[in-house]
């Protein structure tokens, strides 16, 4: 009898972040991905006359995805959100897709996340009394995201 295949958990690194196939960031914690749906309960009758609770999925609801990187100098993040605060939606609606990295910069994990705008950006809270880099942090809100395959 042969052993069952051992999968380790993927260990992150990084995550990239494109944009029409090019790639606009790299990012140290990537948080949202995930969705739910909200819960429709009704009362009903079963065929032996008791009452029963039913409980079905209703709307679907998708998380804003976080990403948070060490600032540097590259003010896209911060041109993008500028297009949502003049109102200038069409343009600022993007599709997408994160890739989580190894330790050797391959990828291991793919989302890809339909018409997306930045809901919030901050700005990196910093003490200049610590050794720490400083952080700025992007909320992006989306219509869809989903799983997808790495490589091929």
């Amino acid at each position: 009898m042969t052993a069952p295949t051992r999968k380790d958990p993927l260990v992150a690194a990084y995550f990239s972040v494109q944009f029409d196939n090019k790639v606009v960031g790299a990012f140290r914690e990537c948080t949202g991905l995930g969705s739910e749906s909200q819960v429709v309960e009704y009362r009903a009758t079963d065929e032996k006359g008791r009452a029963v609770l039913i409980r079905e999925p209703g709307t679907m609801k998708y998380n804003d995805i976080v990403l948070k990187r060490g600032i540097t100098n590259d003010m896209d993040m911060w041109g993008w959100r500028q297009q949502v605060e003049e109102g200038k939606m069409d343009e600022a609606r993007r599709s997408g897709t994160i890739t989580l990295h190894n330790q050797k910069g391959e990828p291991v994990a793919a989302w890809t996340f339909e018409r997306a705008w930045p809901s919030k950006l901050n700005g990196p809270t910093y003490d200049a009394k610590s050794n720490e880099v400083a952080i700025e942090e992007l909320t992006i809100t989306h219509e869809g995201y989903k799983r997808v395959p790495v490589g091929g």
